[in-house]
């Protein structure tokens, strides 16, 4: 068995001219061949060890595609069982008075539609959300005037008695988001659009080399306060575009984050399939990993700080490309040796029937899965209508978890699927028989016919 120190699963690795090929999506520093003990009945006759430039590394067993094949997969993770729904381990997020995470029940969320300068109808609104059982409740903080309406809403519900967490949606505002931390129990960002730009579908030119040195200049250094002095002297020292980025992020996201840490307030990194960066976009597409990678990045600069309060999400109006994203982000991190709760939701689903069924495809199979710490069923309709099917999907995942619903393990011993070898074995032997039987069964199988031409025509 090939082991190695990787940083992410590997969507595929190959043995090719004595090295190995990987995709763009792995930082990789080298391969080394490992003789003696921990040699392995593969191709060549010897261990792989792959050794990764990043500090959050962990080992990652690669295995034969299928017996004798060349190729090597990772035992890829994305949930506890395939075969049965159990919950996934988590850590505990506080959300306000609210514990979020696998030891706790499903929470159940939905966000206000009125305009947040305007309080009383705001307020009436939270109520009425409240009232209904939810657990938290999202508010779109737009601008200055929204940020400053936000401690008159605050204060007018704890006059009231109403003490459910406000969780504070963010875009393209770094400077609100600092100014709503001081009030609100959760502030959400959005990694597309938070930093970096949303795409503006501007071709950025990046090679697998370029991309690659960036990505490992980046682990070499050991502090983004570093980077940021490198940045200072771009004159005598090559700072490409994506440093560059990378950078800038540090700069706008890392305030948000000691403003949380300061305030004991909690955080989603969400990543919204319809607004990735151009930087993302160029390299990785409009597609799960980059919607992963978009992530990860912020979540890193929170780990550096030592902010461990917050949750992810990986939304999509797809149901399968959500689904695709998240237990991507999961599988990266049961590598990574992470356990942050996640947030699930399928983006603008719609309203009636369809808004339902769309939300519980996406939000039901990570469900069963057993992923998922808080959900919210997101209809165009008023917002205390999400409460009911959100607490339904949330008792069918808990229950599936309870009972452990699943399925007797099945494993394929007659096909292989990447060889792509022709089946073997031998077609059912026919009894021969003379042409005057033969002759006779026709007959007697066209005798229905003639009946039916003859009693037509009579």
């Amino acid at each position: 068995m090939a082991t190695g120190v990787a940083p992410a699963p590997l969507p595929h690795v190959k043995v090719r001219g004595g090295g190995i090929g990987f995709t763009k999506s792995v930082d990789f520093a080298k391969v080394l061949s490992v003789p003696g003990a921990l040699r392995t009945a593969s191709s060549r006759g010897r261990a792989l060890v792959v050794w990764s430039s990043s500090t959050e590394s962990d080992t990652m067993e690669l295995e034969p595609a299928s017996e004798g094949s060349p190729l090597l997969v990772p035992r890829q993770k994305y949930c506890e069982s395939i075969h049965q729904t159990r919950r996934r381990k988590t850590r505990t997020v506080m959300v306000g008075n609210v514990a979020l995470g696998s030891d706790h029940p499903m929470r159940i969320q939905t966000m206000t539609t009125s305009d947040t300068k305007d309080v009383a109808k705001t307020v009436e609104e939270v109520m009425r959300i409240a009232d209904k059982g939810a657990d938290f409740v999202r508010i779109t903080v737009q601008g200055k005037k929204e940020a400053d309406a936000c401690f008159e809403i605050k204060n007018t519900l704890v006059q009231k008695n109403y003490n459910i967490p406000l969780v504070a949606d963010i875009h393209f505002a770094p400077t609100v988001a600092l100014r709503v931390a001081e009030c609100f129990d959760k502030i959400r960002v959005n990694p597309g659009n938070f930093a970096d730009r949303r795409a503006q579908f501007e071709k950025l030119e990046y090679t697998e080399d370029d991309y690659e040195k960036e990505l490992e200049h980046i682990e070499k250094v050991k502090t983004l306060f570093i980077l940021l002095l490198l940045l200072q002297s771009a004159r005598t020292y090559h700072v490409s575009s994506y440093l560059h980025a990378a950078v800038i992020s540090f700069q706008v996201f890392s305030p948000l984050v000691e403003k949380c840490k300061k305030y004991g307030r909690a955080m989603r990194i969400g990543t919204n399939h319809g607004s990735l960066s151009d930087r993302i976009m160029s390299y990785y597409g409009d597609s799960p990993r980059g919607m992963v990678e978009s992530a990860l990045e912020f979540a890193r600069i929170c780990r550096n700080l030592d902010f461990h309060n917050f949750v992810f999400s990986m939304k999509a109006s797809n149901p399968v490309v959500m689904v695709q994203a998240y237990r991507l982000l999961v599988a990266e991190m049961y590598n990574l040796g992470w356990d942050y709760p996640l947030h699930l939701g399928v983006t603008e689903a719609g309203e009636g029937e369809d808004g339902r069924m769309k939300s519980a495809i996406g939000i039901g199979t990570l469900l069963m899965d057993g992923l998922g710490d808080t959900i919210r069923v997101s209809l165009t309709e008023p917002p205390e209508e999400e409460i009911d099917p959100c607490r339904r999907l949330a008792n069918l995942g808990t229950q599936a978890a309870n009972l452990q619903i699943g399925v007797v393990p099945f494993e394929e011993k007659h096909r292989r699927y990447f060889d792509f070898q022709r089946r073997s074995g031998q077609l059912p032997l026919q009894k021969e028989v003379s042409r005057k039987q033969s002759f006779t069964r026709s007959l007697k199988r066209m005798v229905p016919y003639f009946l039916q031409i003859a009693l037509t025509t009579g």
